[in-house]
């Protein structure tokens, strides 16, 4: 195959498999597993991968496959695809609504499953028909949403000798069509941050017999953000929010013990390694003065996604090329975590927002991580098609040989 028979492969391809991938996706969302419980969905795409001539390899843990298409010494990119889903329940009135109660792929990775595992079944057609210029490393992660999976990928060997790593996430901001992309930081890292006060207790008409930990309590959680905000360069996006505060069980008591526990996300890299100690020590100088014992639990989480610029415009010349100028999007920052950064850590790559909205719906958006989310499934053909032309332009990219004629001929 040369770069002007691509598109046309990719449309008869698709043309072909749209029943068959429209229902592997409807399959998988009737059917959400959650992290490391993705037994049923890695036995369908091992079988699916199996029936092409691939052999995919299951990860130690259980869960998630490793799977390389092609052979040979040439240049190796990887693609990445996260099969958990939500603990959460599916609201939608649909025929494949969930049928697991409390559980739902209200976060999209049935899309970004199928959308791997069919660009999974089109290269092996062309490593089997000598056209494919390299080899490509598919994915299909478990757990992204706990998060840990992406590190028990990359320790069960799935970035050994891996040159570029790109994924996709589905965007209900964007419609279906488009893809969003951005260099540097397009999600933020996080960490969960527990802060336990303990000290002497005793009659709210003695305060000054206690340590009165939930006045030590409040200077924290109204002082430290603050504090942040003055210590770390505020270009890093850093944000500090609590979401539980616990103290007492009185109001004429003051308690011996008070909780704070909150999320930790920024955007940049050198402030995240920076956070902990920094945290830590902001916490000891507020509550030494109300001689209150600080136990602070910092545990990380995910690191902040940064996009590689040459991956970008790798992605976006696959854009332009599988889809056309006007799909390519801009795309905001987002302080939500994505363990794709883990991938980051051992390769450069980065990660594209695939359109799901559809312009015929009426209503507010179908958001990520609600029981209403769902997809436009035009995204999967499209999806498809991007990260195809992504893994092709990758490996033409590094191999430089031919790039020109193979460019040229796919324009």
């Amino acid at each position: 195959m040369r770069g002007r028979d691509l598109p046309e492969q990719l449309t008869a391809f698709l043309a072909r498999h749209e029943r068959e991938l429209t229902g592997f996706r409807r399959d998988l969302h009737m059917h959400p597993e959650l992290a490391f419980a993705e037994h049923r969905t890695t036995g369908r795409l091992a079988e699916r991968l199996r029936a092409v001539g691939l052999e995919p390899k299951e990860l130690p843990q259980g869960t998630g496959l490793i799977c390389d298409v092609g052979e040979g010494p040439g240049p190796l990119v990887a693609l990445r695809a996260d099969i958990d889903a939500l603990p959460l329940a599916d609201e939608k009135d649909v025929p494949y609504r969930s049928t697991v109660p409390g559980a739902a792929h209200a976060c999209g990775h049935d899309v970004h499953t199928t959308v791997l595992l069919a660009t999974g079944i089109f290269l092996a057609q062309q490593a089997r028909a000598g056209a494919l210029p390299g080899r490509v490393r598919l994915l299909f992660q478990p757990a992204e949403e706990l998060p840990g999976g992406a590190v028990e990928v990359v320790n069960a060997g799935g970035m050994e000798d891996v040159q570029r790593v790109f994924a996709l996430h589905c965007d209900p901001r964007l419609t279906v069509g488009r893809v969003g992309l951005r260099t540097g930081g397009i999600t933020a890292a996080c960490d969960q941050l527990l802060v336990r006060l303990s000290g002497p207790g005793g009659h709210t008409a003695r305060p000054h017999l206690t340590s009165d930990l939930v006045y030590a309590l409040g200077k924290v959680v109204t002082e430290l953000p603050a504090v942040l905000s003055r210590r770390i360069d505020p270009r890093a996006g850093f944000s500090l929010v609590w979401g539980r505060i616990s103290a007492g069980s009185a109001p004429n008591v003051i308690p011996d013990d008070a909780v704070a526990e909150g999320t930790v996300r920024c955007l940049d890299d050198e402030a995240w390694h920076q956070a902990p100690d920094i945290v830590k020590g902001l916490v000891e100088s507020v509550t030494s003065a109300y001689g209150a014992d600080a136990e602070v639990t910092y545990r990380r989480g995910v690191p902040p996604t940064i996009n590689e610029a040459g991956s970008v415009d790798i992605m976006r010349e696959a854009v332009t090329l599988a889809l056309g100028s006007d799909a390519v999007a801009p795309t905001a920052q987002s302080l939500g975590g994505e363990d794709f950064a883990w991938y980051l850590e051992h390769a450069p790559g980065a990660l594209a927002r695939l359109g799901t909205h559809s312009p015929d719906w009426d209503g507010p958006m179908l958001d990520l991580h609600r029981g209403t989310f769902d997809v436009d499934e035009r995204a999967i053909g499209v999806g498809t098609r991007f990260m195809v032309t992504t893994a092709l332009t990758a490996l033409w990219d590094i191999t430089r040989e031919g790039v020109r004629v193979d460019r040229e001929a796919l324009a």
